[in-house]
């Protein structure tokens, strides 16, 4: 089930239940700002994820990805692939 734009995996959330977060393919604003840039990047494109997407990865997806304090090392990259085969 694809739960993010951006490979990001929405069950592992600590903040999901607590702010009634549906993961951001299901929702029209993050909760923890007005706008996501990757989002809205994958919205625009008409895209069920960033894997979809022929620039895959791109800068601002690895921006994010490889932040030094909210990023994961690249993992929601690696979903992103995951579910491109699905």
């Amino acid at each position: 089930m694809i739960e993010s734009r951006c490979g990001l995996q929405c069950s592992e959330c600590g903040y999901r239940e607590q702010m009634s977060c549906g993961g951001c393919s299901s929702i029209e604003k993050p909760f923890w700002g007005d706008a996501c840039p990757v989002k809205s990047c994958c919205e625009d494109k008409s895209h069920g994820h960033c894997g979809q997407c022929k620039e895959f990865p791109c800068g601002l997806l690895n921006q994010f990805a490889y932040d030094k304090e909210q990023g994961d090392d690249g993992k929601r990259i690696e979903q992103c692939r995951k579910w491109s085969v699905e």
